[in-house]
């Protein structure tokens, strides 16, 4: 397995990490299990933040995928184009968290932008 499907993979989890963190950061109790998605939609502040991070983590999620496999059954794209994209990908989105969870918006936004010139640069590759 390449180091590009491992960072697929840590892609996958950093929603995860991010739905964690706005649960414990909001307080949220056994009691809260049988409505997760209520607290969360109740959330504020930083859990609030780190729930909305865990969104744009879904959101983002499937054309980063798509592009690492696309760079990878074409044939095209050098391995160390398409690990060093993917890497630079996974930097972005745990910045990306970062930011969004401390609210420093203008940095989020030019990270999102990093992030998603990360997988066109794959898509290019694999021409």
């Amino acid at each position: 397995m390449t180091l590009a499907y491992w960072c697929v993979f840590i892609a996958m989890l950093l929603p995860w990490i991010a739905a964690s963190y706005a649960k414990k950061s909001g307080g949220f109790s056994a009691d809260d299990n049988h409505q997760p998605r209520e607290f969360l939609a109740r959330a504020e502040g930083k859990a609030a933040r780190a729930n909305a991070a865990q969104q744009n983590g879904y959101e983002i999620f499937a054309p980063f995928a798509a592009a690492v496999i696309i760079a990878h059954a074409t044939g095209e794209a050098a391995q160390f184009t398409i690990n060093f994209w993917s890497i630079l990908f996974i930097l972005s989105r745990i910045g990306y968290l970062y930011c969004y969870i401390q609210d420093k918006s203008f940095a989020r936004s030019c990270i999102w932008g990093l992030g998603v010139v990360c997988i066109i640069a794959l898509y290019i590759a694999a021409i």
